[in-house]
């Protein structure tokens, strides 16, 4: 166990919250004693957060001290579960991994990892390993349901898919946010603590807050201007701006036009595109789409800003593309004030790259559907039928390592059917859950209060160049294993079973083993490029050890072209695999009004469905509600608080009705991660206040056709009383 300061007992530490984007600081006091968290709380000396964190970060301890949270290996016999040791389990799944792919090809064993690991570096850096160890075309992640489109667009323009520009939120004059809600999620792909304060000083400091969301969320409670639009439409108001900006001669991107090509071919394409085009279908006024971006253009510092709700739609990609698009034209990108990129202590860029993680799109497909792969990985909307429809290169068997498919997949029903009937199923994971329940073996890794921590993802994200390293807040039990460890170990066992075939690896895995991830950071963090070349006062572990508090690196700064990863050394405006996909739009334009649309929601003590365990989280009003506006619920005569029945092509749930204008009419709005009534886990307090999942509606068919994304927003729904 590590300290930073011992009083009367009390030992007190500092480290970094892992529970969601945020990397707030936290300053945790433990009963040195009896070795027990006493309370958490902000650390106003962080570099980063100085103070603020939101409800989620006291769940730590929840989390640490949960009777639920496994502590040993098991095997599932049956519908029953046995303890058994780590040599016996490892050694059954590397040998029945091996004998699977013998008898039916790479192919038949499949890996599915879930967000959580964003948040453990180890994680990240090892289950890279074992995915190369398995060698399978099957490989699966949470990107796909989340941030696919966003990546896939900085792949096809900026030439890497983790060079994301975020908002220089605090100096920024002028923020247009699509489809994200940052006051709760504080600022997912842009990685800000204390969200609320800051867009308040924007707005104190004479900036404007401009959201243009179907529902009237948290953060648009605090915008000068919120706009309702119509869910999927984000592509069309983008290009209604953009021809707007051309049209009216405002299009300024400056010193940008000097390493852009593709500038003549977005134009041509936007000029189809007149706001009182497109106003219709999107919802918003003609006019008012032509003042959003004149008001933009006029702004010496503007940032338009979009997350999960312009990902997650049926031209998510294009959205997201033309968000970009609209920073370039601006002469925001790359600029104080606009959407820059950070200088990470670890060059993210670069770890990708030695850990064979190249940026492809399309090299391969999935088997059914033919679904394009992307950076290696198949969108999670195949999953279920990759695994349930006979034939050659069927997915038999399956890894999952922290993720939870059967709730937060499209179709859930359908991938929990198809996980029964898997012939080998391991998760890696602290929980018996919706997913889990269903494997042969379930390996718990440590506690997160029990593991170090290092930002290697989320520091590619942030709003200011910040570095942190925390160390462990306790000693694991004996026989513990971190996830690195089981992950390695795993690895290493499947190669010994390959007898010559698997040296070479197996060599690998053994020197990883004795490198460790500190080992592995550390060198990372003496080759980036605040390490070696600043010389004997450049950074290492060592150097962020002796820093509880973090180190503050300095403010973003522009670094384009440098910085582009393509061979040109050019931004591309006008990919062409985009703009071929922008004909999709003219169909989109053609479509009236349906059915009710379903979209999601997000709740500060929520984070997808891995923290419903947790009383303090959920206690409270019942949040997994219904929201419906109220000329929607007077048409069917409901009333608030009934429930009410939501149906899709693939399945019905079941919700009490919230009635609300905070949704626009012909939308109805569910949270997500919810829905955990399911019998064989064990989840005590999630299983007391259940809820439904939105994933047992949406439907694994619709997907944005380019990236292959599942659209889980935007949902054609029938909402009728439950009988």
């Amino acid at each position: 166990m590590a300290s930073q300061g011992t009083q009367g007992g009390t030992t007190t530490h500092h480290r970094t919250c892992c529970l969601c984007e945020a990397m707030c600081g936290l300053q945790i006091d433990v009963d040195a004693q009896a070795g027990r968290v006493k309370a958490i709380r902000g650390d106003d000396a962080d570099s980063f957060s100085q103070g603020y964190i939101c409800p989620k970060a006291v769940a730590l301890q929840d989390l640490h001290e949960d009777p639920d949270r496994l502590r040993k290996p098991l095997r599932r016999d049956g519908s029953s579960f046995t303890e058994v040791s780590w040599d016996a389990a490892l050694d059954d799944i590397a040998s029945r991994v091996v004998a699977l792919q013998a008898a039916h090809g790479k192919d038949a064993m499949g890996l599915y990892v879930g967000n959580p690991i964003a948040h453990s570096y180890s994680g990240l850096l090892y289950g890279q390993l074992l995915a190369d160890t398995l060698g399978s075309k099957n490989r699966y992640s949470a990107n796909s349901v989340d941030a696919l489109p966003h990546l896939l667009v900085a792949f096809l323009m900026f030439g890497h898919q983790a060079l994301l520009p975020v908002p220089d939120l605090d100096r920024v004059q002028h923020l247009l946010v699509l489809g994200a809600n940052p006051v709760v999620s504080n600022g997912s792909v842009m990685s800000a603590p204390g969200m609320p304060a800051r867009l308040k000083a924007l707005r104190a400091r004479g900036g404007k807050l401009i959201v243009i969301d179907p529902r009237r969320s948290e953060t648009a409670e605090l915008a000068d201007q919120h706009h309702f639009i119509k869910p999927g439409t984000d592509a069309l108001l983008l290009l209604g701006l953009l021809h707007t900006l051309f049209d009216e001669k405002l299009a300024r991107p400056g010193r940008l036009d000097g390493f852009s090509d593709g500038l003549a071919e977005v134009r041509a394409l936007a000029l189809k595109f007149s706001p009182e085009r497109v106003a219709p279908r999107v919802g918003i006024a003609a006019p008012a789409i032509r003042g959003l971006a004149r008001d933009l253009a006029a702004s010496p510092a503007g940032a338009v800003y979009g997350r999960l709700g312009v990902s997650v739609q049926e031209h998510g990609a294009l959205a997201c593309w033309l968000i970009n698009v609209v920073n370039v034209v601006t002469g925001n990108l790359d600029r104080v004030g606009g959407v820059m990129f950070t200088r990470p202590a670890v060059d993210g860029l670069g770890v990708a790259r030695r850990l064979g993680i190249a940026g492809e799109f399309a090299a391969h497909r999935s088997r059914v559907r033919g679904l394009p792969a992307f950076t290696g990985e198949f969108p999670v909307a195949v999953l279920g039928e990759e695994m349930d429809t006979p034939g050659p290169g069927q997915l038999r068997g399956l890894i999952t390592f922290a993720g939870n498919p059967v709730l937060s997949a499209p179709n859930g029903p359908r991938i929990e059917r198809a996980l029964a009937k898997l012939e080998l199923m391991v998760s890696i994971d602290i929980y018996r859950n919706e997913t889990t329940r269903h494997a042969h073996y379930i390996l718990p890794p440590v506690s997160p209060l029990e593991r170090d921590h290092f930002d290697l993802v989320l520091s590619l994200l942030t709003v200011r160049n910040v570095t942190r390293y925390s160390e462990p807040l306790f000693t694991p039990p004996p026989g513990a294993r971190h996830d690195w460890e089981i992950l390695n170990d795993l690895g290493e066992r499947i190669e010994r079973r390959r007898g010559l075939r698997g040296l070479l690896r197996r060599g690998l895995h053994r020197v990883m083993g004795a490198l460790g991830p500190t080992g592995v950071i550390d060198l990372a963090l003496r080759a980036g490029p605040y390490g070696l070349r600043r010389g004997p006062g450049g950074l290492s572990l060592q150097k962020l050890r002796e820093a509880p508090h973090g180190v503050d690196l300095g403010a973003l700064e522009p670094m384009l072209p440098a910085r582009l990863q393509n061979a040109t050394r050019r931004i591309q405006l006008a990919p062409r695999e985009l703009v071929a996909d922008a004909a999709r739009l003219e169909a989109l334009l053609a479509t009236g009004p349906g059915a009710l649309s379903l979209i999601g929601r997000r709740h500060l003590r929520s984070n997808n469905s891995w923290m419903h365990n947790v009383q303090r989280l959920v206690k409270g009003p019942e949040r997994c509600t219904l929201l419906m506006h109220p000329s929607d619920a007077a048409a069917r005569g409901f009333t608030t608080g009934q429930k009410v029945r939501v149906t899709s092509r693939v399945g019905t749930l079941e919700a009490p009705l919230e009635i609300s204008d905070e949704v626009m009419s012909g939308v109805v709005s569910l949270p997500h991660g919810w829905g955990h009534a399911r019998t064989g886990m064990q989840l005590g307090v999630a299983t007391a206040h259940a809820g439904v999942s939105l994933n047992d509606v949406t439907d694994e068919l619709r997907v944005d056709a380019l990236a292959g994304t599942a659209a889980v927003t935007n949902l054609p729904v029938e909402v009728t009383a439950a009988t």
